[in-house]
């Protein structure tokens, strides 16, 4: 191994924690300005019925328009999350790996039960939807944590 070489695998496993720090906080603040979206829909917007049994195209073009914002964030953090899975990838983290995907199945997961919310108004999609966005919530909370900060971070050689 050269001299140089050393300094430069430290610089980039340095700058792929960063990077790692900053995509699971973004996913994390973005997770939770779409929680709060979401319940105050549950609590102060009906979905109209002539919306129920369509798609979420329709839902985004047709319904309120708070509800089209809250569908379009969560696609938006859906790439962002499945971008953190690759970072994590990348970056050679097996916490991070383990986390970031389980909050992007969880995502999806949500993403599916509030399509069906929006399709049949049942509670239980609703409540799942709920869980489900805790559960990503928890894993980009210990993504967080696992990708450190940069006073844990090893010296570079």
């Amino acid at each position: 191994m050269t001299p140089g070489t050393a300094t430069s695998t430290g610089r980039r496993s340095t700058g792929r924690a960063a990077g790692l720090r900053q995509a699971s906080l973004a996913a994390l603040v973005l997770l939770v300005i779409q929680y709060a979206i979401g319940i105050g829909i549950n609590l102060y917007v009906t979905v109209p019925a002539a919306d129920h049994g369509h798609s979420i195209g329709t839902a985004i073009s047709n319904g309120p328009g708070v509800l089209a914002a809250h569908i379009v964030i969560g696609l938006l953090l859906i790439l962002a999350a499945a971008a953190l899975v690759v970072q994590a990838i990348r970056a050679r983290r097996p916490g991070v790996i383990v986390t970031s995907v389980i909050g992007l199945l969880a995502l999806v997961g949500a993403a599916a039960q509030g399509a069906a919310f929006v399709s049949d108004a049942h509670r239980s999609a609703s409540m799942t939807m709920a869980v489900l966005t805790g559960v990503a919530l928890l894993c980009y909370s210990v993504s967080l944590y696992l990708a450190g900060s940069p006073g844990r971070l090893p010296p570079a050689q």
